[in-house]
């Protein structure tokens, strides 16, 4: 379990697209072709390629359902804690206002997102 810096976008830019970068890591995307498509999804629902809704209908589209984490401790809950629980599979983890993408145990993120707690994740669907 480890964090990965992780950043595919094309101009190397931090803020604003971590919806975007995480999704790249999810599927093997290229950025370009994740933001076309989850903006094209933004165009049919008339919402922000940001918008939970958004990129989450497009994740469905793609065979990913939604979990949620039991709040039984949602302050003790994290990052790196779902990494020690998950050490096999790819999931996109969406904490209060970010999105990180785990796959086989390490985390890919611009930061250090380990001590962040994950509100809900995908994962790929049976």
């Amino acid at each position: 379990m480890a964090y990965v810096f992780y950043n595919p976008n094309p101009n190397g830019r931090f803020v604003g697209d971590c919806t975007i970068r995480a999704i790249c890591k999810l599927l093997d995307m290229p950025w370009d072709k994740v933001y076309a498509n989850t903006s094209f999804q933004g165009f049919l629902l008339k919402d922000m390629p940001s918008a939970n809704s958004v990129w989450g209908r497009y994740l469905k589209q793609k065979g990913y359902v939604k979990r949620i984490l039991p709040d039984s401790c949602p302050d003790c809950y994290t990052v790196r804690d779902f990494c020690l629980d998950h050490p096999v599979g790819k999931y996109l983890l969406v904490l209060d206002r970010h999105v990180v993408t785990v796959a086989d145990g390490d985390y890919y993120d611009t930061w250090d997102s380990g001590n962040e707690i994950p509100d809900y994740y995908w994962t790929k669907g049976d």
